[in-house]
């Protein structure tokens, strides 16, 4: 990965050292150590000190949570937190809610990721990511039995056979289409609303590598034949729990441009030269800042683009 184009993916920052051995200590010894801290969830947000800053809560002031989980230790000191302090996410309960005279406030890492500092991008994208498996794992996929946190809550252990369950993150690509006129293919997904455009996306299956589900998921949404991806980078996308692996590939030699949109998941689909795109500002909604499909546009368009609507 380039560093001009590391720089654009705003999840992928981070300054914690994740500190797997500390994970054998439990929970509540991290929680018990003199200065730790921790980020605070609820209903997939996180409790803000700023605008852009996340309230790192002494661990004795924590609210009532329903998960706590160990992300790691301050690699450096910044304001008020040592080097080598530790890191807890505290999850409430979604019921909880605030007192009436409580002035807190949370923030969405889709509208935060991309002006969070390095440091609270990272935290807050570990934090989600893992947040989000726990949901999803209260019971054993193998067994059906219940499942408990352990580890500091980087697995979890089956109730009845003590079976460790470990994270599970889920490949996807994203890439930048681009034709024989260096032009960048974007599309408008059925869950969107109309005048939304990206680049195209989707999972890896099973048995296929990335740079065949480049081409397989570039052919299935728009009936185009692509050759030669190539890798940029990869940036943590926790909604719920992707991996999104980007790469760049071109139109097939001697391949028809008109793209066909399946009608299912992607309803239309357009070429777009650099002033094309320009004049289409205003009109269009585009990646937002925090997505790697907004890097993948913007390595292509040789710069920022600012178009006011990003979402």
């Amino acid at each position: 990965m380039s560093d001009s184009f590391s720089a654009r993916l705003p999840l992928s920052r981070a300054t914690i050292d994740r500190d797997h051995v500390s994970r054998a200590l439990g929970i509540d010894a991290l929680l018990a150590e003199p200065g730790a801290r921790a980020v605070v969830l609820r209903k997939g947000e996180a409790l803000l000190a700023g605008p852009d800053e996340l309230a790192l809560v002494a661990a004795d002031e924590v609210p009532p949570h329903v998960l706590a989980l160990y992300l790691g230790r301050a690699v450096e000191a910044t304001e008020g937190l040592e080097a080598g302090t530790a890191l807890i996410a505290v999850v409430l309960d979604d019921e909880s809610v605030d007192d009436p005279g409580d002035q807190r406030h949370w923030g969405n890492l889709r509208e935060l990721g991309a002006t969070l500092s390095d440091r609270d991008a990272g935290l807050f994208t570990e934090a989600l990511a893992l947040a989000n498996w726990h949901r999803s794992y209260g019971f054993s996929p193998r067994t059906g039995h219940p499942s408990a946190p352990a580890a500091g809550g980087w697995t979890r252990r089956d109730s009845e056979t003590d079976q460790e369950l470990f994270p599970r993150t889920d490949a996807a690509v994203i890439m930048g289409i681009t034709d024989h006129d260096d032009r960048m293919l974007l599309g408008s997904n059925a869950m969107w609303a109309s005048n939304r455009f990206s680049v195209l996306a989707g999972f890896v299956e099973p048995g296929e590598s990335l740079e065949a589900a480049v081409i397989r998921e570039v052919f299935e949404e728009s009936g185009l034949r692509v050759v030669d991806p190539v890798y940029l980078g990869s940036q943590p996308w926790p909604f719920p729990a992707s991996l999104m692996v980007g790469f760049r590939a071109t139109l097939a030699p001697g391949e028809s441009p008109e793209p066909r949109a399946d009608g299912e998941e992607i309803l239309e689909l357009r070429w777009f030269s650099r002033d094309e795109l320009t004049a289409s500002l205003g009109e269009i909604g585009l990646p937002g800042r925090a997505s790697i499909a907004r890097a993948i546009l913007e390595d292509w368009y040789g710069g920022p683009i600012d178009d006011g609507v990003a979402w």
